[in-house]
């Protein structure tokens, strides 16, 4: 059966209300949070959670004055009890839709199922070739001409939700696995901000696996 969704995004009013979730040092983070700074998507962060207490994303936050939370799973026996916290505080900022922006967490069904195609990601690679972690050098080692980064919507599997938007970047001959990497990132910042704006102007509709923008 043929499924059809236009992906809503914020109000004409109001701006998109973003919550980032993060493990890292969340440069995707300032990439989204400057976009939205500069009018560049009409979008706030309202809200950045992390699992981890040293992530220097949470700073970022701080730093801009954003509500920064670190949720600990190890207090918690299982991955739904630590997503229903996360679930909880959203709805409690009003988030509209979930960016993962370095979130080292396979998400799971309680987050999805509070969140139905409102989850976005972006990795590394050109999805669907180099799904998980180090899609970056995973690519290097491959042998791989071509390389880039991936935003896309987050479903039960890892890195295989129906793709929003794709960079590409040219492995060079002396390329390492990190020169790559830097490169790939100069990417990442630029069109994950560009998906966002497109949601947040409601431009998005699923049809079956792909995503079409709307004019």
């Amino acid at each position: 059966m043929l499924i059809e969704q236009l992906v809503k995004g914020g109000s004409n009013l109001d701006k998109l209300r973003l919550g980032i979730l993060a493990s890292g040092r969340g440069s995707n983070l300032q990439a989204i949070m400057d976009a939205a700074d500069n009018g560049k998507i009409y979008a706030e962060v309202v809200l950045v959670i992390s699992d981890r207490q040293d992530a220097y994303a949470l700073e970022r936050a701080r730093q801009r004055d954003i509500p920064a939370e670190f949720v600990n799973p190890k207090n918690f026996t299982s991955k739904a009890e630590y997503e229903k916290v996360i679930v909880e505080l959203l709805n409690r900022y009003g988030v509209e839709l979930v960016c993962l922006a370095g979130y080292m967490r396979i998400v799971g069904d309680t987050m999805l199922k509070a969140f139905p195609d409102k989850i976005i990601n972006i990795h590394p690679a050109l999805l669907p070739a180099f799904p998980g972690l180090h899609g970056q050098e995973q690519a290097w080692r491959h042998g791989v001409k071509f390389s880039g980064c991936t935003v896309h919507f987050v479903d039960e599997r890892v890195d295989s939700g129906p793709i929003i938007i794709q960079a590409v970047v040219p492995v060079l001959e002396d390329d390492t696995a990190d020169t790559l990497a830097a490169r790939i990132l100069e990417q990442e910042h630029i069109i994950y901000p560009e998906a966002i704006r497109r949601y947040s102007e409601g431009r998005l509709k699923i049809v079956g696996r792909k995503v079409i923008t709307c004019e």
